[in-house]
């Protein structure tokens, strides 16, 4: 892909409209990717791709297209190590970005998530998304647009 864009992993996102509006201020393509169809703006820097059903349809599809122009918006944690080793940028929708610093100790953590439910354990859901998530996600798309767009072209 030429030039910064944005791919969001779109089924459970709860950001999708911040991204069209930062998006838009800055010029920047957004792929809107999906195992279904979503409704999207109507807006020549908008495109849906929906993948269908399959396993990790849209993860493969996000992550073959990842590169280090692009911006990669998903609550995924194994999609986010995948795009951090193509090269992307990668914000949670809380605005937490993901990094090569920080992934190992999210998968690890994931990781011993799944062993206690898989033994039975009642855990607690993620916290509730809030006002600070959202702003906080504004301004780290915000800066990472604008990182992106500091960068020399390639050529």
């Amino acid at each position: 892909m030429s030039g910064a864009c944005i791919l969001v992993d779109a089924d459970a996102c709860p950001v999708k409209d911040e991204v069209y509006t930062v998006a838009w201020r800055h010029e920047v393509r957004v792929w809107i990717v999906s195992n279904a169809f979503l409704r999207v703006p109507a807006h020549p820097l908008i495109e849906r791709v929906t993948v269908g059903d399959g396993f990790d349809a849209a993860d493969d599809w996000i992550a073959e297209r990842t590169d280090d122009r692009s911006v990669v918006i998903t609550a995924d944690i194994l999609l986010a190590d995948r795009c951090l080793k193509a090269g992307g940028t990668v914000l949670s929708p809380t605005g937490k970005p993901f990094t090569a610093g920080s992934i190992g100790g999210a998968i690890a953590t994931r990781a011993i998530m799944a062993d206690l439910r898989a033994g039975g354990d009642q855990l607690g859901g993620p916290a509730p998304f809030s006002k600070a998530d959202r702003s906080r996600f504004l301004q780290a798309l915000d800066t990472a647009l604008v990182r992106l767009a500091r960068m020399p072209a390639k050529g």
